[in-house]
């Protein structure tokens, strides 16, 4: 099967205050396919956040190449390529970002209609991700009248309108009680297998990394399998 998320020798570097050079990823090297989970795990500053942007086309790697839903970032534009992360990729983070001034369903119809779908078709959409996401008596609610984890859920549901075949998630229970943090976390184990998108959740709760089919380790710059190692 032809992974939907492939990185090849990828490196990212960066240059400090006082000039020198600053390598975060040096060769990680990833497949992710339709259907599966993957957790990435370590400690504080280890460059998980600039793997999963990289990942997901929101910075380019200074060396190698990342390959999203059968397209290499390196041999496409950047006009370009914003097209192809919005319909390749959906994002979760730790804060939802949800427009305070929007429902729900407002919020989840929004990148639908920014595509160009139209209304009947957007709101039919977003109704039916939020019922699966367990907010089918919370649609109207706007993010204030929402808990916490039912705006996370929101902003799931959000990631998936357009259909992606990835979803990147950036600590997306970091912000939620223990309780709401479980619920979210059998919501992404579910959500990978039934509607058949890679995901890749960067945490480092050992619950949630637990769910996925392989945890890997991000360390010195490179990816290694683990059993959890890195987790606090």
């Amino acid at each position: 099967m032809t992974p939907i998320l492939e990185a090849r020798g990828v490196r990212k570097v960066f240059t400090g205050g006082d000039g020198g050079t600053i390598v975060v990823l040096d060769g990680v090297d990833l497949q992710v396919a339709r259907g599966e989970m993957v957790a990435i795990v370590g400690a504080s500053g280890a460059g998980k956040s600039t793997l999963l942007q990289v990942l997901g086309a929101l910075e380019r790697p200074t060396g190698g190449d990342v390959i999203l839903a059968g397209t290499a970032v390196s041999q496409v534009a950047d006009v370009e390529l914003a097209a192809l992360r919005n319909r390749s990729v959906g994002f979760v983070f730790q804060f939802h970002h949800l427009l305070k001034e929007f429902s729900a369903l407002e919020n989840v119809m929004m990148p639908l209609r920014i595509a160009g779908a139209s209304l009947r078709g957007a709101r039919a959409r977003a109704e039916s991700l939020l019922a699966r996401v367990g907010l089918a008596t919370r649609m109207t609610h706007r993010p204030g009248e929402l808990s916490g984890g039912e705006q996370q859920r929101t902003a799931v549901a959000r990631a998936l309108a357009a259909s992606p075949p990835l979803v990147l998630a950036d600590e997306p229970s970091g912000n939620l009680d223990h309780a709401h943090a479980e619920s979210l976390h059998d919501l992404f184990a579910s959500l990978a297998s039934e509607m058949g998108v890679g995901l890749v959740v960067v945490t480092h709760n050992r619950s949630l990394a637990s769910r996925a089919q392989r945890i890997l380790l991000l360390e010195d710059g490179t990816l290694h399998a683990t059993h959890g190692e890195g987790l606090v």
